[in-house]
Order: C-alpha cells, then sequence, then structure tokens
C-alpha cells in the first residue's frame, strides 16, 4: 500500500513544477501564528513532504523544541535557529527519508525566515525543520555548519508572525540548547489547494 508522503513524491518527481500561486501553511502555536510561503517551484520534494506531514495532521500536538542562538553556540560557524517537530520527536521517520535539495540547486539561500529541513546526513531529512532566525549562509551548500559541506535543504520563508519567532527564539532552554517547556504547535493547516504533484 503507498502511502500519501510516497505519492507525493512520486508526483513531485514526475509532474512539472508548481509555478502559478505560492503555497501558504499556517502554523499555529502557543505563541502565536506562524505563515509560511512554500517554494514549490524550486524545492517540489521538500515541499510535498513537507505538506504530506501537515495534511496528515502529523505536526499537531508537536512542538519547537529547540532553540539555537548564535551568541551562546560553541559551534566554530554559530547560527540562530528554532526548530520543530511532530509529537514523536525530532527522529520521527514515519514517512521516509527525502533526498537534499542543495541550496546550490534550488536558488533558495537561509536568510532570515527561511524555513528548512533538519537532517544528519545528506538524503536523511524526514519531518523535523528549521526557521533561520538571523541570516545563516553556513547553512547553504558549501557553508561549513555541516561537516559534509552539502548544506540543508531550504524550502520556504516566513510571511507572517516572525515576531513569534522570535519570541520562541528567546525563550529559557537548557544546556543542550532543548526549550523549556516546548512550545507546542496546536495545527498546521495548508492554506487553499494542496498543488497537484504533491497530491496522491
Amino acid at each position: 500500500m503507498i502511502t500519501l508522503a510516497a505519492a507525493a513524491l512520486a508526483g513531485c518527481a514526475t509532474e512539472a513544477p508548481v509555478t502559478g500561486e505560492p503555497v501558504r501553511v499556517d502554523l499555529v502555536t502557543e505563541r502565536g501564528v506562524i505563515t509560511l510561503e512554500l517554494a514549490t517551484d524550486k524545492a517540489p520534494l521538500t515541499v510535498c513532504n513537507f505538506l504530506s506531514y501537515v495534511t496528515d495532521g502529523h505536526y499537531e500536538g508537536g512542538s519547537f523544541f529547540r532553540t539555537v542562538v548564535a551568541s551562546t553556540n560553541d559551534n566554530p560557524n554559530p547560527i540562530s535557529v528554532i526548530q520543530g517537530a511532530t509529537p514523536r520527536g525530532s527522529d520521527d521517520d514515519l514517512n521516509s527519508p527525502i533526498p537534499l535539495e542543495r541550496t546550490r540547486d534550488t536558488g533558495l539561500s537561509h536568510v532570515a525566515g527561511t524555513i528548512s529541513m533538519a537532517r544528519d546526513g545528506p538524503d536523511t531529512a524526514t519531518s523535523s525543520f528549521f526557521i533561520v532566525v538571523e541570516d545563516a549562509p553556513a547553512l547553504d551548500y558549501g557553508g561549513a555548519r555541516n561537516p559534509d559541506g552539502q548544506g540543508f535543504g531550504a524550502f520556504g520563508r516566513v510571511t507572517a508572525g516572525m515576531e513569534v519567532i522570535h519570541d520562541i527564539h528567546r525563550s529559557p532552554a537548557d544546556a543542550d540548547e532543548q526549550l523549556t517547556p516546548p512550545v507546542k504547535i496546536l495545527t498546521a493547516t495548508v492554506v487553499g489547494e494542496v498543488p497537484a504533484p504533491c497530491r496522491p
């Protein structure tokens, strides 16, 4: 039996990218609403994967659980981001990992407000995502945040709610950058139609 995610990725791989109206998603959190505009035309595999988790309700009850603050990073390439996940956590692999759509190929970059996929090695991203708080070129292809230099899969941007993101980013966290407590994601909803390449 084919899953929604597998069908969505298959569609993205075989159909033309969407070039019409941008795809929007509203993340309703305990702190307010974050509106995302997804770059289906530039990062279709990543967008379809993210939308499969949204439309199946897997982010509801999840959280923003991590805040990374550049001024307190011990990494030689500090960044400022917040990271979100489903209720099953950042290692939730309910759907298969997706290929890494490198910023070298998409033309996107990790400027403030960019949404991107968390990962370990290339082609390992599943459900966990992060939002960039301050410009972070170290996250792009060729950047040194990840030693493999492949960067992370940016796939859209915040169009409203950056004040919510800054509020979450400033929240208390422990020595492991885990928010104490996490900020709940109440709902995640596609605004309008799911693009045809992402439908099962």
